[in-house]
């Protein structure tokens, strides 16, 4: 099976054409096969923050309301500001790796923050 035709999402081999969009049945992502639409998901990719804009490694961004730690009992507070991120592909949608002060490394995820 060439690349064309594996899920650019999650490399599954089990897509299918459907008229003029190829679809992938396992995570439900369909995508053409032209160049246009490969450059329209290459921007589209990437993390944002709440507001819609891109962040990028080493970035800083400020938590947007008070997070409870899971195993814990302290809380990042809301407005906390987190330095020098790092993005990472996570399934669980814990995609900032971080440390923050007072607390340690722990990851974030981009829904709850905002770029400083």
């Amino acid at each position: 099976m060439t690349d064309t035709t594996k899920c650019p999402t999650c490399r599954s081999e089990h897509a299918y054409q459907d008229r003029d969009l190829w679809v992938c049945p396992e995570c439900g992502h369909e995508w053409s096969t032209t160049a246009d639409a490969a450059a329209d998901a290459t921007i589209e990719a990437g993390v944002r923050d709440a507001n819609g804009n891109a962040l990028a490694d080493g970035d800083s961004v400020i938590v947007i309301k008070d997070l409870k730690i899971k195993g814990s009992s302290s809380v990042v507070k809301g407005g906390t500001k987190v330095r020098n991120i790092r993005l990472q592909d996570a399934t669980d949608g814990h995609n900032i790796a971080c440390k923050i002060d007072g607390i340690g490394a722990m990851n974030l995820k981009s829904e709850f923050v905002r770029k400083a």
